[in-house]
């Protein structure tokens, strides 16, 4: 006799939790702590342990990784790798991440470990310092092997180290599409970003053993939200679950809570990890390594200076007069491009601040009769007026004005451009122009800063260029790991 099972009956166990990601508090459970298969959910600590790995310095995102038999044979979803293929390593992330490519996501675990099991043991590793007591890896893409489960809970709290460890790779889970280098790929969860005000990510999920999957997180105002679904019935009814869970976080959250972020791991800063560290935990005799922040630019370049007005005034002679014999800008003026440069990669500045040379505050300070001198560095090249209505700066938060760009001319071929991201605020956007600009004065000094909004938020843009222009620009952005691609006239 054959027994027809209805599809409900067979479905995977369901499990719920939703937080406040600002605080951590649980604002909604249901089956959190059973251990379930958490599919494709795994490429969430897959792409963590990555992020730790480029910051520890242990791999760079732009070291070429050869793609193995193991890593290409794997099976759907993949970006197609080939065995023997090249590709870099940040296109491999942006695969697993947006596509959730199970190819892309073993290559990186044997990229950073040697092997996929090794790659296995330190995701567990990682788990368990991150306080995820309750999950164990033996894989780096998520399907179904015996002992690779994890929990709601474990899940949701993977979701906002994600968000608050990792701030500048965040982006990604946004992304509703991308270029992983070998072709540009769709992200697995554009459905709920694009249809649930204010989702930004994070990860979707699916095999017949864990149902269908998604952790997602979402801002409004000062609120965010992560709601974490397990054993969704198909991937409509999931985000329609998730919408609701979201729904109700933000219906129980207070309006202003202090952030709580959550604590690093304690071995912050170091490899890895031993595989015979005691208890499974990181640590053991792994070694501790300068952190990329100690790769940030030791001098800050420094932009050709302008010409000097044929008709300078009083003032600026003067100044030049007291500034003839320092061949060099003030540390502090040097410290402080030093810092744009470095925020504008993501990076921290490790030279710390130093007072000005002794020679160089006697000549600012030196009395002139009946003229009150501004700082002479800062007016012995005078630079040319820009158009009254460009943006310079970027403005607060809280009272944002609208954004006036002039109209680019399409003639003498300056109507190319450059895209440095897509954002989730206009507020952010205009921020990351105004830093890449600092970084890029070479290129970029001329050309007009312009916020497009779309709908999965505001894309930064640089317009107003000659190809070349943009062309250079970009690989010099590229170089610096700030993500950039051209925009052409017909865009």
């Amino acid at each position: 006799m054959v027994v027809i099972v209805p599809l409900s009956a067979a479905a995977a166990p369901y499990a719920a939790m939703v937080i406040d990601a600002r605080s951590g508090e649980v604002l909604h459970s249901r089956n959190a702590d059973s251990r379930l298969h958490p599919a494709s959910l795994t490429k969430m600590m897959t792409l963590y342990v990555v992020f730790e790995a480029v910051e520890n310095g242990e791999i760079s995102l732009d070291d070429t990784i050869t793609i193995s038999r193991h890593a290409a044979s794997e099976p759907p979803s993949k970006l197609g790798l080939r065995a023997g293929q090249k590709i870099k390593l940040r296109y491999l992330i942006r695969a697993a991440a947006v596509k959730s490519a199970n190819d892309a996501a073993t290559a990186l675990g044997e990229a950073i470990e040697g092997s996929e099991a090794r790659f296995a043991r330190r995701m567990t590793r990682t788990a368990k310092a991150l306080g995820m007591t309750r999950t164990t890896f033996k894989n780096a893409h998520g399907l179904t092997e015996d002992g690779h489960l994890s929990t709601a809970r474990d899940m949701t709290t993977l979701g906002r180290h994600l968000f608050y460890d990792f701030p500048e790779y965040y982006n990604l889970f946004s992304r509703v599409e991308t270029d992983a280098g070998v072709r540009s790929v769709s992200n697995t969860n554009r459905r709920l970003l694009s249809a649930y005000k204010g989702a930004d990510g994070i990860k979707t999920g699916y095999t017949r053993a864990a149902g269908f999957n998604l952790v997602a997180s979402a801002e409004r105002g000062n609120e965010r939200i992560i709601a974490t679904v397990f054993g969704g019935r198909s991937s409509h009814s999931r985000n329609a679950e998730v919408a609701e869970l979201l729904d109700l976080g933000f219906a129980r959250a207070p309006r202003r809570v202090a952030v709580n972020k959550p604590a690093r791991p304690p071995y912050y800063g170091k490899i890895g990890g031993s595989d015979d560290a005691p208890d499974g935990t990181p640590g053991g005799t792994s070694k501790t390594v300068r952190l990329a922040a100690a790769a940030a630019v030791k001098k800050s370049l420094r932009p050709s200076a302008r010409p000097v007005p044929d008709t300078p005034d009083t003032a600026t002679l003067v100044a030049e007069a007291d500034v003839a014999a320092t061949p060099t800008l003030p540390t502090v003026v040097q410290d402080d491009i030093q810092q744009a440069l470095a925020q504008a990669i993501e990076l921290k500045p490790e030279t710390p601040e130093v007072a000005p040379q002794e020679d160089t505050v006697v000549a600012a300070a030196t009395p002139v009769t009946d003229i009150e001198l501004p700082d002479p560095v800062l007016v012995s090249v005078k630079p040319a007026a820009r158009p009254k209505d460009l943006v310079l700066a970027a403005l607060p938060e809280t009272a944002p004005e609208p954004q006036v760009v002039t109209r680019v001319s399409t003639s003498g071929g300056r109507n190319w451009g450059i895209n440095v991201g897509r954002y989730p605020s206009e507020y952010k956007a205009r921020k990351v122009l105004l830093k890449t600009a600092l970084s890029e004065v070479g290129t970029l000094d001329d050309a007009l800063r312009k916020v497009v909004e779309r709908r999965g938020g505001y894309d930064a843009n640089f317009m107003g260029l000659t190809r070349e222009t943009a062309d250079l620009a970009c690989r010099r952005l590229q170089a610096k790991q700030v993500t950039c691609f051209m925009v052409d006239p017909g865009s």
